[in-house]
Formats: structure tokens, C-alpha cells, sequence
């Protein structure tokens, strides 16, 4: 017996490694597809260890086991083959909060199993902790999902909706405490109702969250997700759950804070007040005309420019232009014009979501640059073509105080001699904010999808020669 924990602990031990190697390894796009699989191979082996543990063996039924993995696993391929590129976001979403249910199951069975006479009320008062986490990532990340998806509105308020929000956590608080300090004597009434409250409270704290802060929302609780995972790990006594769960909960809750600074957002702004989807009034008026251009008058634009930024958003992904883009830079680079990709922080529906893209369509790193990086830059670029990208743009972020979106970090596309607008339509951004950008003197919008219009400007380019 004492050999086989042995033998489980090593494989777990290594197992962790994997995952921390396998994470360190997605922080760049050139190893991020190594780091999935060696983060995969780490999961796999704790797995199939699992299956010998000592206090698993005759106790389960390895059929159900199985077959729930199997069918799991299944959908989780076919899923991740099938699922468009724009619709990443909100898979992410999704997989993420079936980590925290999960997570929040586990704490569930544990409490009703509990053994009055060998429970501790630190373990009870950890799996209390777990499966509030978890049930609030899960319900969180599910809203999150439709949101994204488009199966609900931007934002859902009404009266005194803090307030109520509120009391329903103060509530299920005094609940978890009863049951973390009940000895393992636990009333499964209680149980079921601080379980229906928590996932509840992660419905009604991510009902008035707007668009526009959904990045953070879905790095947020990705951290919550590791949170409750790591606090599983103590409750089983499994290690590798322990440095798994903290490992991501200390990513997540990294990525949390970059997002929020690259929005100049605090976290509690983006739970408890109103941003993105909101009606998009700001103080300062618009001023202007929009001035349309020809997709063969951008061309030759482009064509006999030194410099040209690209700066890819949403609308990119929507029209999976990505491809069509990165051969009319192929042409531009022919023409000994210099072409670098400018990247905002929280362009698209996730952090990462335009980088994933450019290296689908073969994007080299090298010239793909992030917004601290090129920002002084645009002062110097003869044309910034955006295309599908709204608020990282938008100058009323520096200049309006009373704008939701002062004092965000944005791309300094502005700067540029001159600018051209891929855009589908007229609307506003994602938050509902109007663009001023589009009408400063020095842009002109190419009006069409993102593709099309890409299309349109690699035939432009071609017939100058």
C-alpha cells in the first residue's frame, strides 16, 4: 500500500509540473500549442493514477466513470473542432464553468457524505469555501456564455439591484457558515438552499455586467475556477489538484488585473457598475461628417505608403478576414512597405482572442506588436487601417471625462496621416459607445465585410503592379 501512494504522489507530482510548464509555455504564441499539450499530458496521467488510488478502488463504478469521460471527452472534441473562431469567447466561457461546477459537485458530495464523527469543520468550512466559488463561477461563466452568444441582452438591470444582490451573498454566507460549522451533521435542506443561492448570486452579479467588460469578466472567473478547484485539492488530500487550482487561480487572477488595467477599470467598478452596453451618451458631441472611400482609391493609398499599422478587431473575427488580411500584407511587403499589426489588450471577446487569429491565418510574431510596444509608432505610419475594431480606437478615452471609457488605454490609431475604416455599417462599438474616430478629418471609412473589403483592396493593389 505504501508503495502505490508512493508511486500515485510522484505521478501527481509530475502531473502538476506538466501543468506549470504546459502554462508558462501558453504565455507565448510560439509555444502555446506545445504548452496545451504538455498541460494535457499532465492531466491525463492524474487521471489514470486516480484509478489506482487506494480509496477510489471498489468503492466507485468505473463503468459510469468511463463512460462519463468518454462522452465528455467526445463532445469536448467535436465541440473544439466545429466551433468558429468568433465564437472562442464564449466556448471559453462555457468549458471554464464546468471547471467551477465541477468543482462546486465535488463540494456537494463531500458534505453530504460528511462523517459526523471525522469531519473537521477547517476541511468543512474549505469544501463550504470551494463549492461557493465554484457555484458562482459556474452560473457566472453560464450568463457570460449566453451573453456572448447573443441568447440575452448586453446588460439586465432592475431596482435596487445591488442592494438585493447583496443581501442574497449575505444570505448564503450565513448558510455555508451553519454548514462549515455543523460538525458533519449536515441538513440537506440547508445544503440544497445555500446551493440554489449561490449559483443564483453568479446569475444576478453578472446580469448587469455590459459587453464591453466581458474580457474580465471571463479571466475573472477562470481565476475563481482555480480557486475552487485548489480548495477541492485540500479537501481530497490531492496535490495535484492543490498546484493545479492555485496555479490557475494566480494566473486568472493576473490576467484579471492586466485586463482591468488595460481598461483602466477596477475590478469592483466592473461588478458593481454599469460600462459596456449601456446607451453610449457622452458628454462630448460629435463632430464631423463620416467621408466614405473606394476600396481602389485605399489601395493605391496603401500601396505607395512607407508605413502601414493594421489594427484587427471583432468585426476581423466576424468576417474571418484574417486570412485575406494577411495576404494583402503579403502584397505590402512586396512593395517594400513596412506592415506591423497593433494589438489592444482586450480587442475581440477575450484577452489573446485577435493574437489567436493572425497565427491561424500564419501571421509571423515579429511583426505583431502589442499596445505599448507601437503606440509612439502611428505618429509615423503613413496609413492605420482598422479593421473591426471600435473602442481601443476611440480618442474620446483621452479627451472626454465624461465618456465610460476616460482614461482606457487605447491604440493611438488616431495619430496616423491617415486612417481607413473597415467597418460593416454605421453602428457603435460593442459597449455602444460612438467612435469618434470615424469622423476625424484624417479618416475615411470603406464601408462592407471585413473580408470583402480585404478582397477588394488585395485587387486594387494588384492592378497598380
Amino acid at each position: 500500500m505504501g508503495l502505490v501512494m508512493t508511486v500515485i504522489n510522484i505521478a501527481y507530482f509530475i502531473a502538476a509540473i506538466l501543468f506549470i510548464v504546459g502554462l508558462k509555455q501558453m504565455a507565448s504564441p510560439t509555444t502555446a500549442r506545445r504548452g496545451i499539450v504538455w498541460a494535457g499530458i499532465g492531466m491525463v496521467l492524474a487521471t489514470v493514477v486516480t484509478f489506482a488510488h487506494p480509496e477510489v478502488q471498489g468503492t466507485v463504478n468505473y463503468l459510469l466513470i468511463i463512460l462519463g469521460i468518454a462522452i465528455g471527452g467526445g463532445l469536448a472534441w467535436w465541440s473544439g473542432r466545429k466551433v468558429a473562431m468568433t465564437d472562442m469567447p464564449q466556448m471559453i466561457a462555457l468549458y471554464n464553468g464546468m471547471g467551477g461546477g465541477a468543482a462546486a459537485g465535488i463540494g456537494a458530495i463531500y458534505l453530504l457524505q460528511a462523517d459526523p464523527e471525522t469531519a473537521s469543520n477547517v476541511i468543512l468550512t474549505i469544501a463550504v469555501l470551494g463549492s461557493l466559488i465554484g457555484s458562482v463561477a459556474f452560473s457566472g461563466s453560464m450568463v457570460a456564455f449566453a451573453k456572448l452568444q447573443g441568447l440575452m441582452d448586453k446588460t439586465v438591470h432592475f431596482p435596487a439591484q445591488q442592494w438585493v444582490n447583496l443581501g442574497l451573498f449575505a444570505v448564503t454566507v450565513l448558510l455555508g457558515l451553519s454548514l462549515a460549522l455543523s460538525g458533519g451533521d449536515v441538513n440537506n435542506f440547508v445544503l440544497l438552499l445555500f446551493f440554489m443561492l449561490a449559483l443564483a448570486f453568479g446569475v444576478l452579479m453578472t446580469l448587469p455586467i455590459g459587453g464591453a467588460d466581458m474580457p474580465v469578466v471571463i479571466s475573472l472567473y477562470n481565476a475563481l475556477t482555480g480557486l475552487a478547484v485548489g480548495f477541492k485539492g485540500l479537501v481530497l488530500d490531492n496535490p495535484a489538484l492543490m498546484i493545479a487550482g492555485i496555479v490557475v487561480g494566480a494566473a486568472g487572477t493576473l490576467l484579471t488585473q492586466l485586463m482591468a488595467k488595460a481598461m483602466n477599470r477596477k475590478i469592483s467598478n466592473v461588478l458593481f457598475k454599469q460600462f459596456g452596453g449601456s446607451s453610449g451618451a457622452e458628454a462630448e458631441a460629435v463632430g464631423g461628417s463620416l467621408k466614405p472611400i473606394e476600396a481602389s482609391d485605399a489601395g493605391i493609398m496603401m500601396a505607395f505608403a512607407s508605413k502601414v499599422i493594421i489594427v484587427p478587431g471583432y468585426g476581423m473575427a466576424v468576417a474571418q478576414a484574417q486570412h485575406k488580411i494577411w495576404e494583402l500584407t503579403q502584397l505590402l511587403i512586396d512593395r517594400d512597405v513596412a506592415v506591423k499589426f497593433a494589438i489592444h489588450p482586450v480587442a475581440g471577446r477575450m484577452p489573446g482572442h485577435m493574437n489567436v487569429l493572425l497565427a491561424e491565418a500564419g501571421v509571423p510574431y515579429d511583426i505583431i506588436y502589442d499596445l505599448d510596444e507601437i503606440n509612439n509608432e502611428f505618429k509615423t505610419a503613413d496609413v492605420a487601417i482598422v479593421i473591426g475594431a471600435n473602442d481601443v480606437v476611440n480618442p474620446v478615452a483621452r479627451t472626454d471625462p465624461d465618456s465610460p471609457i476616460y482614461g482606457m488605454p487605447i491604440l493611438n490609431a488616431d495619430q496616423a496621416k491617415n486612417v481607413i475604416v473597415i467597418k460593416r455599417g454605421r453602428g457603435a462599438g460593442f459597449s455602444g459607445i460612438e467612435n469618434h474616430l470615424f469622423y476625424a478629418d484624417n479618416t475615411r471609412m470603406l464601408y462592407g465585410d471585413g473580408q470583402k473589403a480585404a478582397s477588394e483592396l488585395i485587387h486594387a493593389i494588384k492592378e497598380i503592379g
